[in-house]
């Protein structure tokens, strides 16, 4: 009776125009979720209330890759989804290889296309932030390692899809006699070491945007709960410019069209999870191309690529002995597939060790194990012993990688002349504090040679290939068992040959400036690659070095280059990097190092660690007063690992909140319904309008719906 008297009719109009308005403005605004609310499966991230969830934002990824003899251009194209109710920033870590020189963001917005420009990084972050505040379309694409990006899309409205396209060049080069496209796929779990640092980078205005040494930690996916997700297509164009051998792909099964003698269409057969990296390799039919010469001009500067990869000298096979340390990961992330496989590798080392050769071995996890306290003979008893410690291991605890590489490097006999010192680094590399194992290698180095053995379906390539570089060594990677013995075959044939030191280049009869300055020390089959930039390239490159003892140089006329798309991106990528590197060595300052990559990077439009890219669809879409969610897209675990070993038996070791969010978290999560258990965390930013000012604006909306009933009656 209370609710049909006709004198409360009014009263009870004007309450359900103000309920319904505060309940669908409080849908709208926090994109909730509950158990009742799911109709298919879903991915729910948590909040700091265990009964409060919002449904992730979903990624398919598909990559074309166009190769045209020694360059590859790659369109990455990524479709972000929103199955929530509310409106959402999508925010996706991906990997891209670590020389890939990223020109091109674009938005696809129905019939809209908006093209991103480079901007330097803080201010590229200011567009952003303004435009996501106004309810834009809006992504912005940022640098965290050079092989490590992540991809912000804002204001994803319900249910809407929305496509970023990202395009970058890159070089290919043969090595060990055939040619290799690395398409990462999946950013691995990074052990964070403690202390946690905080940098400011500050504009020329005095603004700044804070720049977190660590990395990100998106939510990851449990295989064995919630399976796999972010799909990607892949398909390669390759024109190789000579008569195509065998073209394998290493990891994936894929379909191939032939089109001529020199081309081929490579796809994946079917979708498949981005789980594991991609690796296309190639040779040529007959004999391999020993050198190559391209060249490009821009804007009236000419820039040049060569490679030339040196001659097999028979017999050159040093008399030395060695004196080799191993070390090995026995961390959590090496649980699964890539701890066997680390230890067949360590095995494989030991049995080529001959006996007047020296070894010893370095476990590590979080904690470290010297096993024999130095070098010792590769007698037959020492074998055995080292044989039956690597048996015993077994992968748990964190990556504390810089202790190791340290005593690793550590040398009591810097001026020994009787052994070549070399250090076999094994290890999947998935650490998040890069900078200090370089700082430490470049300063500790010594005699010492060091070789990188990257492991498993988804390794640290920019650490493990910038490492090598530094420790004048190189890089081999196995992603699965079928790889171990050839490549550790490879690597120990490298490493018994003499090393083809010396290396110089120079460009006769032009102003020519060579790119590395200082080329560095290369093995057998790998070859030396080098750039160059002048106003008009002629003349000949003289590249000269010592192969052991013996003198060697080559010469490659500049008027015999053939036209190379993209060359002045793959100079100024390998310039950047050559920057980096000097400041890594102390040969520049950190500062020095900075400007001058933020001037290469803004003159040539590539993404750096100093710029960004940033889009922005002028037209809002969001309405005002509508909260904006961030969600992190979950990332699959890398093929072969094993949750637990990473974040705990209940994920506990999944990062966790500050205490800002969770009072945030905790106050938006009383106006939703319960949900299951689900996986992952997700932060809400605190950008747009608070929910206080939802709830003032919807009690206004009911008082004026009281008023207008009321004049109604009136005139009535």
């Amino acid at each position: 009776m209370l609710f049909t008297h006709p004198r409360r009719r009014p009263a009870l109009a004007a309450f359900f125009i103000f309920l319904s308005t505060f309940l669908l403005m409080a849908k709208a605004a926090f994109a909730f979720v509950g158990i009742n609310d799911e109709k298919s499966g879903a991915l729910l991230l948590k909040t700091s209330d265990p009964n409060k969830f919002i449904e992730a934002p979903k990624v398919a990824t598909d990559y074309t890759t166009t190769i045209s003899g020694p360059t590859a251009r790659t369109v990455v194209t990524q479709q972000f989804y929103n199955p929530s109710e509310g409106f959402v920033e999508g925010v996706y870590v991906f990997p891209l290889p670590d020389d890939s020189g990223v020109d091109t963001l674009k938005i696809v917005s129905g019939t809209r296309v908006i093209v991103g420009e480079v901007k330097e990084k803080v201010e590229a972050k200011q567009i952003y932030e303004e435009a996501k505040a106004k309810g834009q379309s809006a992504a912005l694409l940022e640098q965290l390692r050079p092989n490590m990006f992540t991809n912000s899309v804002a204001n994803i409205g319900p249910h809407e899809k929305i496509v970023v396209q990202i395009e970058y060049q890159q070089s290919i080069t043969p090595k060990d006699g055939a040619y290799a496209l690395r398409l990462p796929l999946v950013v691995a779990p990074r052990y964070q070491s403690a202390p946690l640092v905080t940098n400011v980078d500050f504009n020329a205005s005095g603004l700044s945007t804070s720049s977190d040494t660590t990395l990100p930690q998106p939510p990851v996916l449990d295989p064995k709960v919630d399976g796999v997700t972010n799909p990607v297509s892949i398909t390669v164009n390759l024109n190789a410019g000579f008569e195509l051998g065998d073209v394998a792909s290493s990891y994936h099964k894929v379909d191939m069209t032939e089109k001529g003698p020199n081309t081929r269409v490579i796809s994946l057969s079917g979708i498949a999870p981005a789980d594991r990296d991609f690796e296309l390799t190639w040779k040529a039919k007959g004999t391999v191309p020993q050198a190559g010469l391209f060249k490009e001009s821009v804007n009236g500067h000419d820039y040049l690529l060569g490679y030339v990869t040196p001659p097999n000298v028979d017999g050159a096979v040093t008399d030395l002995p060695r004196d080799i340390t191993f070390v090995i990961d026995n961390s959590g992330s090496m649980n699964g597939t890539s701890m066997p496989q680390a230890k067949q590798s360590l095995l494989y080392g030991l049995s080529q060790l001959k006996p007047n050769d020296l070894f010893n071995i370095i476990r590590f996890d979080d904690t470290m194990t010297n096993v024999f306290g130095g070098s010792i003979p590769a007698s037959e008893g020492n074998l055995d012993k080292a044989k039956k410690f690597v048996d015993s291991l077994e992968a748990n605890g964190g990556t504390e990688m810089v202790p190791p590489m340290l005593d690793a490097l550590k040398d009591p006999t810097p001026t020994d002349t009787t052994h070549l010192r070399q250090v076999v680094f094994i290890t999947d590399g998935e650490i998040s504090n890069e900078q200090q194992l370089f700082d430490a290698i470049a300063a500790h180095k010594g005699r010492s040679r060091l070789f990188m053995v990257g492991i498993g379906s988804a390794p640290n390539t920019y650490l493990m290939t910038h490492a090598s570089e530094l420790g004048r060594g190189t890089f081999t990677q196995i992603g699965e068992p079928a790889q171990l013995t050839p490549r550790m075959t490879d690597l120990f044939s490298k490493i018994g040959h003499p090393v083809i030191t010396g290396l110089k280049a120079e460009i006769a009869g032009a102003q020519a400036k060579i790119t590395p300055e200082m080329l560095p020390d290369v093995y057998r089959g790998e070859p030396v690659l080098l750039f160059a930039d002048a106003d008009k390239l002629s003349g000949t490159v003289k590249i000269s070095g010592k192969i052991g003892d013996q003198p060697w140089e080559v010469l490659l006329p500049v008027d015999k280059a053939a036209a190379g798309d993209g060359i002045s991106k793959l100079w100024a990528r390998r310039k950047i990097a050559e920057y980096e590197v000097n400041a890594t060595l102390g040969a520049l300052t950190q500062d020095a190092a900075d400007k001058a990559v933020l001037k290469v990077a803004l003159e040539h439009q590539l993404v750096s660690s100093q710029t960004s890219l940033v889009a922005v669809d002028k037209s809002p879409k969001r309405p005002e007063g509508y909260v904006l969610t961030r969600a992190d897209v979950p990332l699959n675990l890398p093929a072969g690992w094993v949750f637990e070993s990473v974040f705990g038996p209940a994920g506990e070791n999944m990062p966790k909140f500050d205490q800002k969010t969770e009072a945030d978290l905790k106050q938006f999560a009383k106006f939703t319904q319960s949900a299951p258990k689900a996986e992952a965390e997700v932060a809400l930013p605190q950008t747009a309008t608070d929910f206080r000012l939802l709830m003032l604006l919807a009690m206004a909306l009911g008082i004026a719906g009281v008023a207008t009933l009321r004049s109604k009656k009136v005139v009535a």
